[in-house]
């Protein structure tokens, strides 16, 4: 393939090395940036996707990973969020057992392999998307922008918005499908290795770039996208078409339409295949998750519930220049943009505007050079540099349907190729134009060297919860499910009185936060504060009927408020919405109990333990009922029964134990104290 565009690197003040060396200098440093996370904690939503998902025991069968969505739930259910990437799902399987358990320091490590290889691959991508694609005689692809290309993947490998998808175990599917993705677009480079002038090429390869783009998706949504981006390098590096010159030859409806590139030989039927394989794609997975969007609040995405278009236009537009933002001044990041953390903009006076007219004057001017510069070099990387920066972030735009979330760094992994394209091309040209070269090249690595070291500090920060949770303080301070999480975390680590301090925090921020009020509500009803608690609780399940946590906290404060048939009304409510509720039939047998009811109490722990074998709490009490109220034969059978399924639980062979003593079979009595005092 013939190359007559000017060489990139021609007067860069950067480093040269050869390819193998260049690779391995971007791994390390890779590998540098995000190695302090090796050894850290499942934090966020790590625990619904990893710990809660039962798609990763053994026990589940491998069909169901295709059935479900990423968190575990059914595609088909009301709650599932249609988030469709089995073949992660199948990574953290095989994690799993591999490891024995729920260990996270394999699930962590396999994340930084995975950075550190995409790194690796970006020295390849970048070396065509910069200096284009030629091959040598003997078929080997040419690095003809050897210093840039390594500039730009040094610049994705050490980017601290990269840090989300590597620190946390659920990036990884904002990896796999990065890894497939350039696996494509390289594969479909390959289809040119014979080519002459763009009429030569291999079908095999733009095949495997579809499965691969197929794969992609099956890791993460984002991953079709890169059908598109194909297309779109077909057209520009392969057959050379200026856009600019072809939309006017169509708006004139020129005869030399034939010989503008777009007709000749094999560009449409490629673009045929990609687009008939993505549409495909597509369809399956439409059929697979069903035709229901997913069900997202208000509080996920509070724009796309504005009911004036003008609202939510604008407000979409404040996001793409905050996701911008954070790939050009990467420094206050936060695990979660959502409720309040970002108020709606509502009126043009917001003074917030100047953000949007900020990034739509720099998209302006990069797209009028992209289609209108005589420079056929500069139109090209800048296109390709704006269709990597823009195309993989569709899916996330909310153009196309809404999305659960306001801002995601995960998200930028993919758009930050483009960055990267663009950073390095101004670069590029800053070098040829400036007399000190050497000075440039310092402040290119300085950005990289604080770049490295913002990585390392994140990293650090998401090695635990209450790190990651703290970090969002300053960043979101408005974001109410931040105060709610470090409320949590404490709460856990048993320092209810701080805890409170930021559960009321997060009410105070967003009134209608159930979850917050249910928390608070916990904690109020254990320090014996009924009053409080019956209110939050009561307030909870009024705003959400269905809240089934709230109904059964709030029968246990009516309850201990001896207002015994609202508790039990409020029981059975949390039943009502959730069925294979174990905990509530607990409780509600504990009141049945309170009332001499022993037959209902005693139905409703066998209930307990039908949905929950190991719930020890309620075969303690069926046992102790049964003790009490001289039932010893049922008792032991019990109590025999129960030690069956949890052997180990001292509570139950001390029940036991006393049950045999009564009975007066004491060698098996003194058998059970024996094994209980061990």
């Amino acid at each position: 393939m013939a190359q007559t565009e000017p060489n990139l690197d021609h007067g860069v003040s950067w480093f040269l090395l050869p390819s193998y060396w260049a690779k391995m200098v971007v791994a390390l440093i890779a590998f540098l940036c995000f190695a302090n996370s090796y050894d850290g904690d499942f934090v966020f939503d790590d625990s619904e996707a990893i710990i809660n998902n039962k798609d990763l025991r053994a026990e589940t069968p491998l069909g169901d990973l295709w059935h479900h969505d990423f968190w575990g739930s059914k595609l088909s259910s009301n709650t599932s969020h249609k988030s469709y990437r089995p073949l992660t799902v199948l990574t953290f399987r095989i994690n799993y057992l591999f490891a024995g358990g729920f260990y996270p320091v394999g699930f962590h490590v396999i994340n930084i392999i995975l950075h550190c290889t995409i790194s690796v691959l970006m020295v390849d991508v970048f070396s065509i998307l910069l200096g284009g694609l030629q091959f040598s005689n003997k078929g080997r692809r040419l690095n003809l922008a050897p210093k840039t290309s390594l500039l730009a993947a040094l610049l994705f490998a050490v980017h601290p918005v990269h840090t989300e998808c590597v620190a946390g175990i659920v990036g990884r599917a904002d990896l796999l499908c990065a890894l497939f993705f350039l696996l494509s677009f390289l594969g479909y480079c390959k289809a040119f290795r014979e080519n002459k002038e763009g009429h030569n090429f291999s079908i095999f390869w733009v095949l495997v770039s579809v499965i691969l783009g197929a794969i992609a998706m099956l890791c993460k949504e984002q991953g079709i996208t890169i059908l598109g981006l194909n297309a779109v390098f077909d057209a520009l590096v392969i057959n050379k078409l200026n856009v600019l010159e072809l939309i006017q030859k169509l708006l004139h409806k020129d005869k030399s339409l034939e010989n503008s590139g777009l007709l000749r030989k094999g560009l449409l039927f490629r673009i045929t295949l990609l687009m008939s394989g993505g549409a495909s794609i597509l369809y399956i997975r439409w059929r697979i998750m069903g035709t229901g969007p997913p069900a997202f609040t208000e509080v996920d995405n509070p724009a796309s519930f504005a009911d004036s278009l003008f609202v939510r236009a604008i407000n979409y537009n404040y996001y793409y220049s905050l996701n911008a933002w954070l790939l050009l001044c990467p420094w206050w990041l936060c695990f979660d943009w959502s409720m309040g953390c970002i108020p709606l903009i509502k009126s043009v006076s917001d003074w917030r505007i100047i953000a949007l007219a900020a990034l739509w004057f720099c998209l302006i001017g990069l797209i009028c050079q992209a289609l209108c510069s005589e420079d056929s070099h500069k139109r090209r990387i800048l296109t390709l540099g704006l269709g990597f920066l823009i195309i993989p972030f569709l899916p996330a735009s909310n153009l196309f349907f809404r999305v659960g979330f306001v801002v995601a760094e995960r998200v930028i992994y993919l758009p930050s190729i483009g960055y990267c394209i663009l950073f390095t091309y101004g670069f590029s040209l800053l070098s040829k134009q400036a007399k000190k070269k050497k000075i440039l090249a310092v402040a290119v690595l300085g950005i990289l060297l604080i770049n490295v070291m913002r990585c390392a500090l994140r990293s650090s920060q998401w090695r635990s919860e209450e790190q990651l949770f703290r970090s969002a303080l300053s960043v979101c301070p408005l974001n109410a499910k931040v105060h709610y999480n470090v409320g949590k975390n404490l709460a856990d680590k048993g320092n209810q009185s701080a805890a409170i301090k930021y559960y009321r925090e997060a009410v105070r921020l967003n009134p209608k936060y159930v979850h917050a009020m249910n928390n608070l509500g916990n904690i109020l009803k254990e320090r014996n504060e009924l009053q409080e608690a019956e209110e939050l609780l009561s307030l909870a399940v009024q705003i959400q009927p269905d809240f089934a946590a709230a109904w059964m906290n709030l029968g246990i404060v009516q309850n201990s408020l001896r207002r015994f048939e609202e508790a039990e009304q409020s029981y059975w409510t949390a039943i009502k919405h959730r069925k294979k509720y174990p905990d509530c039939y607990y409780n509600l047998g504990r009141l049945y109990a309170d009332l001499n009811r022993h037959i209902d109490a005693l139905n409703a722990w066998r209930n307990a333990t039908v949905l929950k074998p190991e719930h020890s709490l309620a075969w303690n009490n069926m046992i102790i009922l049964l003790d009490n109220t001289g039932n010893l034969a049922q008792a032991e059978a019990v109590g025999r029964e129960a030690l069956e399924l949890i052997p180990n639980d001292h509570s139950l062979m001390f029940s036991l134990a006393n049950v045999l003593g009564k009975s007066q079979k004491y060698k098996v009595t003194l058998t059970k104290f024996q094994k209980d005092t061990k």
